[in-house]
């Protein structure tokens, strides 16, 4: 198994979306990218920690490869929208990929440049290596499988899912 981590607004709508896919273990939402240590979510909400809200994902690289995996991610957000995401704003829900290996970094500087020609704005989706991934408190961990009905994921994180359920049909669990 290997792991990815990806930043790309609130992590309730990033966990959801790489939940169901075959070959994905685990994801797991939690803040990363910052200077605090064992921060909250309080405190992440807050501006100060330099940490964004992120989705640690966990793959067999034998049955989904971190290309698919990118292409993903670039679909359930907007790498365009700096410090922001919906009604998200703030740094903490900046684009960001956290690569934990130089070939993971040369998969996105390259998917990033590719993709920088399919905008007209910038993409400007921060490339940095992953120093330490903090897992976020228990009731943010399964949100949207949680609380399906809550207002905030009928609106932004349902609409993520179903576009992965269509667009990435063939690589989706089987019921």
């Amino acid at each position: 198994m290997e792991k990815a981590t990806f930043g790309g607004g609130c992590f309730w709508c990033v966990e959801a979306a790489f939940k169901e896919l075959d070959g994905v273990s685990a994801a797991v939402s939690g803040y990363a990218g910052g200077n605090v240590e064992d921060p909250t979510y309080r405190a992440v909400c807050s501006g100060t920690t330099g940490h964004a809200e992120v989705v640690q994902v966990e793959y067999d690289p034998d049955v989904i490869g971190y290309d698919e995996l990118l292409e993903i991610f670039f679909a359930v957000h907007d790498p365009t929208q700096l410090n922001r995401q919906g009604p998200d704003r703030g740094t903490q829900y900046r684009s960001i990929i956290l690569s934990h290996d130089d070939e993971q970094k040369r998969q996105a500087e390259a998917y990033i440049e590719a993709l920088d020609e399919e905008y007209d704005d910038d993409v400007v989706t921060e490339l940095d290596e992953l120093e330490t991934f903090y897992r976020a408190e228990e009731k943010h961990q399964d949100y949207f499988e949680k609380n399906p009905t809550d207002a905030y994921c009928q609106m932004h994180a349902k609409p993520k899912v179903e576009k992965v359920r269509k667009k990435f049909q063939s690589k989706l669990k089987e019921a």
